[in-house]
C-alpha cells in the first residue's frame, strides 16, 4: 500500500476483529497488490477500479477461485472498516467455486504409505495427521501438555478460527508419541524446528516427507497433509459415525463442510444392479 499509515489502519482493524495472523497477511498483501496494479493509493480508488482489477484477475491472470475470493474479501474489509465506504463493498462480486471431491486414501494405501516412512519424526507426525484428523498447522504446534492420555484425547489449542477442540488419541499413536518423547526429550513442542526449538518444524519439511513416502509406497494419487485429514473423516463415515460427531472432531464450523465426506463413500451403498435377478442365458 502507498501510505504506511493506511497499512497500519488496516492491520489495526484486523487486530480489533481478532483475525488470524495468516488472514492479516493475506488481506494486507491483497490490498497492496490492488494498489500496485494502478500505481495509486487505494484511498484514491473506487468501484470502477475494483471491478476492472477483479476482471483482470479472473479473465487475464486466471487466478484460482481461492485467490480471487480472498482478494474480494480483503477489498470488502478494507473499504468497509478502514475507509468507511460501504457503498463500494456492495459492488464487489464473488466468484463461484468449482466443486471437487477430496482425494482419499484407502486403508490399504494408508498401510503402504505409513510403512514407507523411514524417518522417526516423520512417522510420528504423519501418523498423527491421519489418526486424529489434524490440520498441518495443528500437528506442527502440538505440545506435550496437549496430550491427555488418561482420557485418550488430544487438546487442539486455537485451531482454525481460533477455536479449541478435542481430537481422539489413538493407543497406537500414543505408543509412537511416548517413544518419540523418550528418544528426543522435547521441552515444549513435540516437533520443534532444528534451528530454533521455540518454533515448530517447517510446514515444507512435513510436506516433503509426505511426497517422499507416497512415492516410495507407489501411490499414484496426489497426497498432501489434508489428504490424511480427508481420509480420517471418510473412514469414520464408513464406520457409521454420525456426521455431527465427525464435525466436532474436525473442528468444522458448519455441518455442510463435513457432509462432503458422505459423497466420497459410495462403498456404503449397494448398486441397485446387484438387487436384480441374474439375466437368463440362452440354452
Amino acid at each position: 500500500m502507498e501510505l504506511s499509515p493506511l497499512r497500519q489502519r488496516l492491520i489495526d482493524a484486523l487486530h480489533l476483529r481478532h483475525m488470524s495472523l495468516r488472514t492479516e497477511d493475506c488481506y494486507v498483501r491483497a490490498v497492496a497488490r490492488f494498489s500496485e496494479f494502478f500505481g495509486r493509493s487505494p484511498a484514491r480508488l473506487g468501484p470502477a477500479e475494483i471491478e476492472l482489477y477483479l476482471l483482470f484477475l479472473r479473465d487475464e491472470k486466471r487466478v484460482s477461485w481461492c485467490w480471487f475470493n480472498q482478494t474480494v474479501c480483503a477489498l470488502r474489509f478494507f473499504y468497509q472498516f478502514v475507509m468507511q465506504r460501504p457503498d463500494v463493498v456492495t459492488r464487489i462480486p464473488y466468484g463461484k467455486r468449482e466443486k471437487h471431491l477430496p482425494v482419499v486414501l484407502s486403508q490399504d494405501e494408508l498401510v503402504r504409505f505409513l510403512a514407507a516412512i523411514t524417518n522417526p519424526r516423520d512417522r510420528v507426525i504423519l501418523t498423527l495427521l491421519y489418526s486424529a484428523g489434524l490440520r498441518l498447522g495443528e500437528a506442527r504446534n502440538l505440545r506435550i501438555r496437549d496430550i491427555d492420555s488418561p482420557r485418550m484425547l488430544i487438546h487442539v489449542v486455537q485451531g482454525k478460527g481460533r477455536k479449541d477442540r478435542y481430537a481422539p488419541l489413538s493407543p497406537t499413536l500414543l505408543v509412537l508419541l511416548r517413544g518419540w518423547y523418550r528418544a528426543t526429550e522435547p521441552k515444549d513442542l513435540f516437533f520443534p524446528n532444528a534451528k530454533d526449538p521455540s518454533r515448530p518444524v517447517n510446514a515444507s519439511t512435513v510436506q516433503r516427507a509426505i511426497k517422499i513416502a507416497a512415492r516410495r509406497a507407489g501411490l499414484t494419487k496426489s497426497v498432501s497433509p489434508h489428504t490424511l485429514r480427508h481420509s480420517f473423516a471418510t473412514h469414520l463415515v464408513e464406520q457409521g459415525l454420525q456426521t455431527r460427531v465427525i464435525q466436532a472432531m474436525l473442528g468444522h464450523a458448519h455441518s455442510r463442510t463435513t457432509e462432503i465426506y458422505t459423497h466420497v463413500t459410495p462403498a456404503l451403498a449397494r448398486s441397485p444392479l446387484d438387487r436384480l435377478s441374474p439375466p437368463k442365458t440362452g440354452d
